[in-house]
């Protein structure tokens, strides 16, 4: 009896190994499925930053975005004074018109004028970027397109100030039928809009061909106008939310009266 007990002692010893590498397996699992469990939940995504808004949702008439007396001046004897629009199957994003004209001055020779304005608007969009970076890159595309013009002559480009956020006219010579033209190209951007506008003009019959900077002058003055038309609408209903000036002083007239 007294032998059977050690041996009964490593018995139990031997049953009990088993047992305590179970518990400590379970104990091991438990802490990888924990792991597992961390590794493979969703992290938070990274979400880029959302792209500047468009500032101008429209674009203006082309036909009716210079005034006048502008038009005018700048083509006597225009052939139609209302314009020629340009087609278009998107008039929120591309607009244009056009006008030319002759002025006969019979053995003193005629001017011949053509002018034509031009606009381009692009939304934001998260893929492609803002509409004012995109409308950045058509108005670089435009200004080369200007300056590249096929025969053009004496090509010369420069800065313009005060015409939206940037502005660069293009001036050159160009010879069509026999005729020496003079011509001025001012591409602005404003927001998310590019406006182009090209002015020519030539003497026919003898009569001289114009100064490059005359055209240029009047090119400008077009498209000063051409630029202020654009959002005119949009300031238009911002306008019609707030007090006008002489609601405002009335209301002020009547909390004094109060007083």
């Amino acid at each position: 009896m007294h032998r059977s007990a050690p041996r009964l002692s490593r018995i139990l010893a031997c049953a009990a190994v088993p047992v305590m590498l179970v518990v400590a397996g379970c104990s091991s699992d438990s802490g990888d499925t924990k792991e597992a469990a961390a590794s493979s939940s969703p992290s938070a995504e990274k979400t880029e930053p959302a792209v500047e808004p468009a500032k101008f949702t429209s674009l203006p008439d082309a036909c009716t975005a210079l005034g006048k007396k502008t038009i005018e001046d700048l083509v006597p004897k225009a052939k139609s004074k209302g314009g020629t629009p340009g087609r278009s199957s998107d008039t929120a994003s591309r607009g244009g018109c056009s006008w030319n004209g002759l002025d006969d001055n019979g053995v003193k020779g005629s001017q011949y004028r053509w002018l034509d304005v031009g606009y381009t608007r692009f939304d934001s969009d998260q893929s492609l970027g803002s509409g004012a970076a995109r409308a950045t890159e058509e108005y670089t595309k435009q200004v080369a397109k200007a300056q590249a013009t096929e025969g053009a002559e004496k090509t010369d480009a420069k800065p313009v100030t005060g015409l939206g956020e940037q502005a660069t006219a293009v001036t050159y010579g160009l010879t069509k039928s026999k005729e020496d033209f003079a011509y001025a190209t001012v591409v602005a951007r404003t927001g998310n809009v590019v406006v182009s506008v090209t002015y020519n003009g030539a003497g026919f019959a003898g009569a001289k061909t114009p100064a490059s900077s005359d055209v240029l002058k009047d090119a400008q003055k077009a498209a000063k106008e051409a630029v202020a038309a654009v959002g005119t609408d949009g300031d238009a209903e911002n306008a019609s939310d707030a007090p006008s000036p002489k609601a405002s002083a009335s209301s002020s007239d009547k909390a004094g009266d109060k007083s």
